[in-house]
């Protein structure tokens, strides 16, 4: 665990509740979507939270990136406070949501030129990242003309574009299949490694957050909170596939671990892995 300066996240003592119209008589009902949380990310970290279906993920991801405020807690990027939508975020997604009349070039740069960056500077950040996403030749196609693997490539080059201090990450994989989502958590790891960057990374996949992180946060159902912290200590962490082949006896142990934790005062139907 880092401290000080070297802390680009940081929820402190987070919850967020919201307010339900429970449709029969017209009362409000009060959701509990998470409280109690604590975690912080050091620059370069690549940390994944992984829990039931239902439990909070995604809404910390929304309070890190300033689309939701706690309801109590604060929320810290870089040492300030996220207290609206934060430039200093870039927010990955399970759909690419590129713009259908842009080509793959023009969409990467499109935080770029909301930011007022230069044409020409714009095209060279855009070429560059498409590059190291393996999209080279794709730039003047338009989505459509793209597969699956290659438009969430693309998005990835979107997020990076606008140089983001922290990148989040909800299930960015989940849609695709086996062999592809294999290829691209190897193209996200190595480029958050070559690119020096800080992540925080929902998934379901347990093999998938061991071999792509540092650390994995387990939460509860919901109320979520943090219950356990587990540090992966395995070599490899720019190159999952490796990391697999390698260490495949020590990821099983780890998803033993996980599986246990995500058991805990539930039933096997509602944990979602």
């Amino acid at each position: 665990m880092a401290n000080g300066k070297d802390i680009r996240i940081e929820y402190r003592n987070v919850a967020k509740q919201f307010t339900s119209n429970n449709g029969v008589d017209g009362a409000e009902s009060i959701i509990r979507a998470v409280e109690n949380v604590d975690l912080s990310i050091a620059d370069g970290e690549v940390v994944s939270i992984i829990g039931p279906s239902g439990c909070g993920k995604s809404t910390l991801l929304n309070m890190g990136a300033g689309l939701y405020l706690p309801s109590s807690g604060e929320v810290f990027v870089d040492q300030e406070k996220v207290d609206a939508p934060n430039q200093h975020v870039g927010f990955m997604l399970q759909k690419d949501l590129l713009l259908a009349w842009r080509t793959i070039q023009k969409n990467v740069e499109f935080g770029l030129e909301i930011q007022g960056i230069p044409p020409n500077e714009r095209q060279e950040r855009s070429m560059d990242l498409l590059e190291k996403c393996r999209l080279t030749g794709f730039e003047n196609h338009y989505p459509h003309q793209l597969s699956g693997g290659m438009r969430q490539r693309a998005a990835l080059a979107r997020t990076l574009a606008v140089d983001p201090k922290v990148l989040l990450l909800d299930e960015p994989f989940s849609a695709l299949d086996a062999q592809t989502k294999m290829i691209l958590q190897q193209d996200l790891a190595e480029t958050l490694s070559t690119e020096k960057k800080t992540a925080l990374f929902i998934t379901h996949d347990l093999v998938e957050s061991v071999a792509l992180s540092d650390r994995v946060f387990v939460m509860s159902a919901r109320p979520g909170t943090i219950i356990e912290e587990i540090d992966v200590n395995l070599p490899d962490r720019a190159n999952p596939m490796a990391r697999r082949q390698d260490s495949q006896k020590q990821i099983g142990e780890y998803v033993a671990q996980l599986m246990r934790l995500l058991h805990v005062g539930e039933t096997a139907a509602e944990i979602e892995i």
